[in-house]
């Protein structure tokens, strides 16, 4: 019998990235395929996705992606995907909408090679059975999936929560996951993330009252960010706004976007005369309306963002605004989300951020939700991933003060490769390549460590660039080398210093040097980052430029 393996490419050891490679002699699928954010000294970098050269290597292999549900942290990266992997992508009705949106905008493909699955209803991939299971989490249609293969079921969680009084009256299906236990699950790959929270998190419906104490109390206009892929939580919106009689309008096309394709397709039900056309906003008064709006990360370009800066055309903040943060930061997003809360306060609105009554609920389950996933389906083994080490740790910790044997558990890593043959399970000692990839998204492209340290370079101590005009044919060189500045803060002198010490080395070159672009280059780049850091202890970028005379 073949060696099962279950690699995680991302999602193991951090939160986002979700990407993790399920294999068997001839054939591998892979389970989701998203995005993270990146860190603040990522300069010019918008997102990190997965490094697929293992998938690059074993292509052949290769069979089908399969996708819990429509978040950036589980999709985000099948843009670059499809760009390169010809293989098909099995998702849900809505999830399939979400994604083939988010392709056609990204990569213009009309031909996207998605395949629907039916939640609850098993399909073969090659060696493997799929067979999705309904789950609770912030967004419609998110699903554990239960690979079952020769060996076993390897069960993914995905993003979950036990809510049992669901926004969409879809709750988690408790009767299937007990019948996998009963039969045997071979191991557990489940969600960590809130695992340092005691008990049980509050239901998505808990937050409409939220709303019902905040809509109440505002005299002015009411703004409410989140995330734009959060039916359930604009749903509550749209009802609770029809209970105070106001009217709901969209701000940022993305969230504009969803809203009409879930109204469209059913999953949102907009009570009547409750949408307002964006343009028609200035025709109500101020208490009678909401305005959903992007931005709830501090994303620069999103439509609260904007307003903060003055920069969007559509929409001012005025005075007596109340702005309700309907969302939890993302690791990485705090700066960027209160230098934007920041500026609105200046611009005289009141912003919530955390209410009595809760505005937000996570989407992923606290410890006791944890625990009964385990007790439900009974797995062999166990590995927790969606979190960070100190979550997985946690994680395990919390299965030992179950009963669970220590030896049956698993801290995964992004590279990590599971081995399960028919006796045992291990870790092999050789990981696979893995890595992050950072895009810039307004070329699209891959941003290289070396791009990368220059930028971060330009950001700490600025450039000088210095020009040398030479006869390169002759040996000779023409005047003084000039330098021009930007964004370097060392006093003036140690830029003439620089300058002399430079014309002091040229002078001792010969003719044959003084003839090669390259070698005088270089002698400008030496000198001067050499008398500058002795002088002030700063590392600028030094670009020479050579003109020939």
């Amino acid at each position: 019998m073949s060696l099962l393996k279950v690699i995680p490419l991302g999602g193991a050891g951090e939160i986002g990235k979700n990407c993790t490679v399920v294999e068997m002699g001839d054939d591998l699928i892979v389970i989701d395929c998203g995005l993270s954010f990146p860190h603040e000294e990522h300069f010019g970098v918008d997102i990190v996705v997965p490094n697929f050269d293992y998938l690059r290597d074993n292509k052949d292999r290769l069979k089908a992606v399969v996708i819990t549900h429509a978040h950036e942290d589980h999709v985000g990266a099948l843009s670059f995907f499809v760009s390169e992997f010809d293989c098909p992508i099995y998702c849900t009705p809505f999830t399939e909408a979400m994604v083939r949106a988010k392709l056609e905008e990204r990569v213009k493909l009309l031909e996207v090679p998605l395949k629907r699955m039916t939640i609850g209803k098993k399909f073969d991939i090659g060696a493997f059975e799929i067979e999705p299971i309904r789950l609770t989490h912030s967004i419609p249609e998110m699903c554990a999936i239960a690979v079952h293969t020769s060996h076993g079921v390897v069960m993914f969680t995905g993003d979950f929560k036990f809510d049992f009084s669901p926004v969409d009256h879809q709750p988690s299906d408790i009767k299937r996951l007990t019948q996998l236990g009963e039969d045997g699950v071979l191991v557990l790959l489940s969600d960590s993330t809130n695992v340092d929270r005691p008990g049980w998190g509050p239901s998505e419906s808990a937050v409409a009252e939220g709303y019902r104490r905040e809509f109440s109390k505002a005299k002015g206009r009411i703004m409410v960010t989140m995330f734009s892929s959060n039916i359930h939580r604009m749903q509550q919106v749209f009802d609770v706004a029809k209970e105070v009689g106001r009217r709901v309008a969209v701000a940022g096309r993305r969230m504009d976007d969803t809203v009409r394709m879930c109204q469209r397709l059913g999953y949102l039900n907009i009570p009547e005369n409750v949408y307002l056309p964006l343009e028609e906003l200035n025709k109500r008064a101020a208490h009678e309306v909401i305005i959903l709006v992007t931005g709830s990360q501090g994303e620069p370009m999103a439509a609260l963002s904007q307003m903060s800066r003055k920069e969007y055309s559509r929409l001012q903040i005025v005075e007596g605004d109340t702005i309700l943060y309907s969302a939890r930061p993302i690791p990485g997003n705090e700066g960027m989300i209160w230098r934007t809360v920041n500026r609105l306060i200046r611009l005289g609105a009141s912003v919530v951020t955390d209410a009595p009554t809760p505005i937000h609920v996570s989407g992923h389950g606290y410890q006791d939700e944890l625990k009964m996933m385990v007790q439900l389906t009974k797995p062999f083994y166990l590995a927790p991933v969606h979190g960070e080490p100190r979550h997985q740790l946690l994680y395990l910790d919390m299965a030992k003060s179950m009963g669970h044997p220590e030896h049956r558990m698993f801290h995964l890593h992004n590279g990590s490769q599971l081995c399960f043959d028919d006796q045992k399970a291990w870790i092999d000692d050789k990981p696979v390549k893995w890595g992050e990839v950072l895009i810039d998204q307004h070329g699209n492209v891959p941003v290289t460590d070396a791009v990368l340290g220059q930028r971060a370079a330009l950001a700490m101590d600025g450039v000088i660039v210095v020009s040398l005009a030479a006869d390169l044919k002759a040996g000779a060189l023409e005047g003084r080398p000039e330098a021009q500045i930007k964004g370097f803060s060392g006093p003036g002198e140690t830029i003439e210093d620089a300058l002399d010490a430079l014309c002091d080395e040229l002078a001792k070159l010969k003719p044959a040097e003084l003839k090669s672009r390259d070698f005088l280059e270089g002698v400008i780049v030496d000198i001067v980052k050499r008398v500058v850091q002795r002088k002030c202890q700063q590392r600028p970028v030094v670009i020479p430029v050579v003109v020939a005379v």
